[in-house]
C-alpha cells in the first residue's frame, strides 16, 4: 500500500519536467511555422512601400481628375488676355428668287445665289473683370492641388494606422498563444498532481476553465487579425494575399521640441493655406462686383464680304452674271454700365462678410491644430514611458511565473497563484504591445501634422546621442 502511494509522488517531478519539455516543443513548432510563413511566395509589403501603394486608391484618383479640371479652367481664364477671332456666314450659299410687280413699271425678277462671309477680330484692351477671374482660377487650382495632397497624406496616415494595427494583432495572437501554452502546462501539472493523490479536482477544473478562456481569447485575436488584414487590403487597393513584417519595431524617434512642432505645423498646414486662399477668393469676387461698374474698352476689326451669281430685280435674268464686294471696319469701342440699382455694391458687401468669416474659421483651425499637435507630442512621451515600464513589468512577471510554478510543484502554493501570475505576465506583454502600437501611431501623427521627419537616430536637445540605458533610445527596435 505504501509503495502505491510513494511511486506516483516520486515520479511527479519527472511528469512536470516532461510537461515543460512539451511547452518548449510547442514553442519550437511555432518558430518553425513562423519561418515557413516568411518563406511563402506571397508578395511582401514593407512600411516604406505604403506611400506608393496609396496612390492606387480610387478616391485619390478622383481628386487627381479634379486637379486636372481646375488646371483646364485656369488655362481657359488666361485665354481672355488674347484676341478672339470669329467667322460667320449668312447663307453659304443663299438662293433668292422672286418677282416685283408694279402697274407703272416693268415686272422685275430675281434669281440669285449669294454668300455673305464675315470675319471679326476682337481684343479687350481694358476688361475690369479679367484680372479677378484669372486670380480666382489660379487660387482654385492651388486649392485643388492642396486638397489632393491633404487626401493623399490622410490616406497614407490611415494606411499606416491599419498597418500598425495589423502588426499589433499578430503580436496579440503570439501573446495569447504563449499564455495558452502556459495554461496547457498548468492543466497537465494539475492532472499529474491529482493522479499522484496530492492534488484536487477543483484545481483541475480551475485549470480547464482558464484554458477555455485562453482559447476563446486566442480565437478572438485571430478574427481581429483577419479583419485588420481586410481593412489594410481595402485602403491599399490590393486584390490578392500579401505578407508584412510582423515584428512590432519602433519606426523611429522624434527629436523635435514641442514649440518647433507647433510652429512648423501652423506654417506648413495645407488646410490653413486653403482657408487663406478661400479668403483671397472671396475678396477677389467682391472686387469683381465693383469692377462691373467700370468701363470696358476693346478694339474690333470686321471684314465683311458678299459674293453673288445671277440677277436681282432685273427684267431679264442673266444666270452667268457674278459680283462681289467687301468692307473692312476697324473701331475702338467703349461700354460702361453706370448704375444697376446698387446690386453690385450689395454683392460686394456680401463677399467681404464671407471673407471675414474665413478669418474666424482660420483662427479656429489654428487652435485645433495646436491642440492636436500638443496631444500627439505628450502622448508620444507618455507611451515612451509605458514601453520602458512594461518591459520591466514583463521581466518581473516572468520571474513571478517561474517562482509560482516552482512553489506549486513543491506543494507550498496553489494553482490559483500560478494562474494569477500567468495573467499578470499576459497583461504585461499586452501593455508593451499597446504602448509600441500607440508610440508608432503618435510618430505618424506628428509627421502628418508638422511635416517634420521621423529620425532614425535618437538625440537629445543638443543633438547628442543618448546613452542612458533606461531611455527609449536604447530599447531594441
Amino acid at each position: 500500500m505504501l509503495k502505491k502511494i510513494i511511486n506516483p509522488i516520486l515520479f511527479l517531478p519527472i511528469a512536470l519536467f516532461i510537461n515543460s519539455l512539451e511547452v518548449l516543443s510547442n514553442e519550437k513548432k511555432d518558430l518553425i511555422d513562423k519561418v515557413l510563413e516568411e518563406k511563402s511566395n506571397k508578395p511582401f509589403i514593407s512600411y516604406k512601400e505604403i506611400e506608393n501603394l496609396v496612390l492606387n486608391n480610387e478616391e485619390l484618383k478622383s481628386l487627381q481628375n479634379l486637379v486636372a479640371s481646375a488646371n483646364y479652367n485656369l488655362s481657359s481664364q488666361i485665354s481672355q488676355r488674347y484676341p478672339s477671332l470669329d467667322f460667320q456666314a449668312n447663307g453659304l450659299p443663299k438662293y433668292v428668287s422672286g418677282k416685283k410687280y408694279s402697274s407703272n413699271s416693268q415686272t422685275l425678277k430675281t434669281s440669285q445665289f449669294t454668300a455673305n462671309p464675315s470675319l471679326n477680330i476682337k481684343w479687350d484692351l481694358i476688361e475690369p473683370l479679367r484680372s479677378s477671374e484669372i486670380k480666382i482660377a489660379k487660387e482654385n487650382f492651388k486649392i485643388a492641388e492642396n486638397n489632393y495632397e491633404i487626401k493623399k497624406k490622410d490616406l497614407i496616415q490611415e494606411a499606416r494606422i491599419r498597418y500598425h494595427k495589423y502588426q499589433k494583432s499578430y503580436q496579440d495572437i503570439q501573446n495569447k498563444r504563449y499564455t495558452l501554452d502556459l495554461s496547457i502546462t498548468s492543466l497537465k501539472n494539475a492532472k499529474a498532481k491529482l493522479d499522484a493523490g496530492i492534488g484536487t479536482k477543483f484545481e483541475v477544473l480551475e485549470a480547464e476553465a482558464q484554458l477555455s478562456r485562453d482559447k476563446q481569447s486566442l480565437n478572438e485575436k485571430k478574427i481581429e487579425h483577419e479583419i485588420n488584414k481586410i481593412s489594410l487590403k481595402e485602403i491599399l487597393n490590393i486584390k490578392g494575399d500579401f505578407e508584412i513584417n510582423k515584428a512590432q519595431n519602433l519606426i523611429g524617434f522624434w527629436n523635435h521640441r514641442l514649440n518647433k512642432n507647433i510652429n512648423e505645423g501652423l506654417d506648413q498646414n495645407l488646410s490653413l493655406k486653403n482657408l487663406l486662399l478661400q479668403k483671397s477668393i472671396k475678396k477677389s469676387q467682391a472686387k469683381s462686383f465693383l469692377s462691373q461698374n467700370k468701363p470696358t474698352i476693346y478694339i474690333s476689326n470686321t471684314i465683311a464680304s458678299t459674293f453673288s451669281k445671277g440677277d436681282s430685280l432685273s427684267n431679264n435674268i442673266n444666270s452667268d452674271k457674278t459680283g462681289s464686294n467687301y468692307t473692312n471696319t476697324v473701331s475702338l469701342n467703349f461700354a460702361w454700365s453706370i448704375f444697376n440699382g446698387g446690386q453690385n455694391k450689395n454683392s460686394y458687401k456680401s463677399k467681404i462678410a464671407e471673407a471675414e468669416a474665413e478669418e474666424y474659421a482660420l483662427q479656429n483651425v489654428k487652435n485645433i491644430l495646436t491642440t492636436n499637435i500638443s496631444k500627439a507630442y505628450l502622448n508620444l512621451k507618455l507611451n515612451e514611458e509605458k514601453i520602458i515600464s512594461s518591459l520591466k513589468e514583463i521581466e518581473s512577471s516572468q520571474e513571478s511565473v517561474r517562482l509560482a510554478r516552482l512553489r506549486y510543484d513543491v506543494g507550498i502554493s496553489t494553482l490559483k497563484d500560478v494562474l494569477i501570475r500567468q495573467n499578470e505576465l499576459s497583461n504585461a506583454k499586452s501593455k508593451n504591445i499597446n504602448a509600441r502600437y500607440k508610440y508608432n501611431l503618435n510618430l505618424d501623427e506628428l509627421e502628418r501634422l508638422t511635416f517634420l521627419e521621423i529620425s532614425k537616430n535618437c538625440l537629445d536637445n543638443n543633438n547628442n546621442t543618448i546613452k542612458d540605458s533606461k531611455s527609449i533610445c536604447n530599447i531594441s527596435r
